[in-house]
């Protein structure tokens, strides 16, 4: 883990973006490599464009561009990366990811995975349990969606299906 004074990936965070999607901390591969997703088991840079939120096929090298597209990045543990199990607890930020998000009101924040929408979601709501799909609750105009980790480590929970729903949504707001 670094210190905490730099985050391990910097926010892709503008005004107005479609979509932000948010992990629960940069992977090994990604804090080894300075760019987001880049594990080579991970799905994030090909469902993007498998579901039609990217015109063509980026890599972890072009996150910085994702903007251009209407898409932000963000984690939940901005100090720590590693695995979803060797995060220590104290590593998250709800707070922070809420005041983030409030700050650019992106249409939708999309977590991809399960473990930061219910960290963030039990700190905002309340919320016990999480579900794949789009959520009631808010973060004054963004709207919240959860979807399958794109991480190889998931592989036994992938599916896709959620990731096509948020880009059809995404089409509408």
């Amino acid at each position: 883990m670094r210190g905490l004074t730099e985050p391990i990936l910097p926010d892709i965070l503008e005004p107005d973006l479609r979509i932000v999607f948010c992990g629960s901390a940069a992977g090994a591969a990604s804090a080894r490599a300075s760019a987001y997703y880049a594990g080579p088991g991970n799905k994030f840079w090909t469902i993007l464009h498998k579901a039609g939120l990217t015109p063509r096929l980026l890599g972890p090298a072009n996150f910085k561009e994702l903007p251009d597209f209407g898409i932000g990045l963000t984690d939940l543990a901005k100090h720590a990366s590693g695995s979803d199990a060797s995060l220590p607890a104290e590593a998250d930020d709800p707070a922070g990811l809420h005041d983030r998000i409030l700050r650019c009101q992106p249409a939708l924040l999309a977590f991809n995975g399960k473990r930061s929408a219910q960290v963030f979601l039990k700190n905002h709501a309340g919320v016990r349990t999480v579900d794949y799909g789009l959520q009631r609750w808010t973060i004054g105009k963004t709207t919240i969606f959860v979807l399958p980790s794109t991480s190889g480590a998931a592989n036994g929970f992938w599916d896709e299906g959620p990731w096509h729903d948020l880009a059809h949504h995404a089409k509408t707001v």
